[in-house]
């Protein structure tokens, strides 16, 4: 099996916006597709990236590392908005040293096919939601972990409503579309400055439109947002790969960002705030809650998804209160996990956190 292959994308774009933009956009499937096997290069396991396609003629771009691994139950991540398989490559090593782990760029997301959703947040969430089933099954896993991150953990939650039979764990890294948007002003956070400083150029448009507009100088945009991002990945990039990486994912058609624009009713919440249903999960679906040091979404969504669910396993984890307790305990020289904003590298790079049930 050829574990490190990559196949090219033919696509062209679609929709009113791409219609006059001008040609001198910076970006092609064929960009994204390069920049990504620049990320993927960094990967120490085995590994197969390949298209998985669905009956439907959708295709759903995959990584799989550590396919050797078939005895234990595998670990499934779905991206937050915007992102991609390529954002999890702090983790994917670690993650997969005991059991296979899948990725997958959404559908209307990265290499993935960009077709038209519904433009209602039911339909909308519905078709990302049948897409994974339709890729689970294709893929011919019985049973995984679920794990996802933003709005990931939104659809994996959705998910799991529908097809518990189907997660034997499920876990939710900063979830967004949780709580019901506060009635007083005073209680909504506040969202990112960077998506703040988004909305005040382009209003009620598509989030990430901007990139689109600015031209060949989107990729500069995107290092001007999020500086962060280098700083995150700096162990593995000093240049600007995943500034890239970020903007060919999100300068191409907008198909699923135009899903979540039906799904929320403003960035920070959900216009079917997931916090009314989560009780619909079967009791026997353990959940682990993991929120990031500097995150912005409301940490108290734990502790309420904990009161829905009386009777079942909830775990709300706090890394800012892990990583202290850590340090108090074994000192300044314990190492210390890869842990940020709140993205997609929070997750354990090096010190395993605490265990959750059902995971061993």
């Amino acid at each position: 099996m050829d574990y490190h292959h990559f196949t090219v994308c033919h696509w062209r774009p679609q929709g009113w916006l791409s219609s006059w933009l001008p040609a001198w956009r910076p970006t092609s499937m064929s960009q994204l597709k390069n920049v990504e096997a620049r990320i993927l290069q960094c990967l120490q396991n085995k590994f197969l990236a390949r298209y998985v396609s669905l009956p439907n003629q959708n295709k759903i771009w995959t990584v799989t590392v550590s396919p050797e691994l078939r005895d234990r139950t595998p670990l499934v991540m779905v991206h937050g908005f915007g992102g991609g398989v390529g954002l999890w490559i702090l983790n994917m090593d670690s993650l997969s040293a005991r059991r296979t782990l899948h990725t997958f760029d959404l559908l209307g997301f990265g290499r993935s096919s960009r077709p038209t959703f519904p433009r209602d947040p039911e339909g909308a969430e519905d078709e990302f939601v049948t897409s994974i089933e339709t890729w689970r099954e294709t893929m011919g896993i019985p049973s995984m972990i679920l794990l996802g991150h933003s709005l990931g953990g939104f659809l994996a939650t959705s998910y799991s409503i529908k097809y518990p039979e189907r997660v034997k764990h499920l876990i939710l890294v900063d979830p967004w579309g949780f709580p019901l948007r506060p009635t007083d002003p005073s209680e909504i956070r506040a969202p990112p400055t960077w998506f703040k400083a988004v909305v005040s150029v382009l209003g009620r448009s598509n989030p990430l439109a901007v990139l689109r507009v600015a031209g060949p100088w989107g990729p500069g945009l995107v290092q001007r947002f999020r500086p962060d991002f280098k700083r995150k990945f700096a162990d593995f990039f000093e240049d600007d790969t995943i500034s890239e990486y970020i903007y060919h994912c999100n300068a191409q058609n907008p198909s699923g960002e135009t899903a979540f624009k039906a799904m929320m009713e403003s960035f920070g919440w959900a216009r079917r705030p997931m916090l009314e249903r989560i009780h619909l999960i079967r009791k026997d679906v353990p959940i682990t809650m993991i929120y990031g040091a500097n995150t912005w979404i409301d940490t108290s969504t734990g502790k309420k998804v904990k009161m829905q669910r009386p009777d079942s396993y909830v775990r709300d984890m706090n890394l800012r209160k892990i990583l202290l307790e850590a340090f108090l305990q074994v000192g300044p020289t314990c190492p210390v996990p890869r842990v940020g904003s709140g993205r997609e590298h929070l997750l354990c790079a090096g010190t395993p956190l605490p265990t959750p049930q059902c995971l061993s």
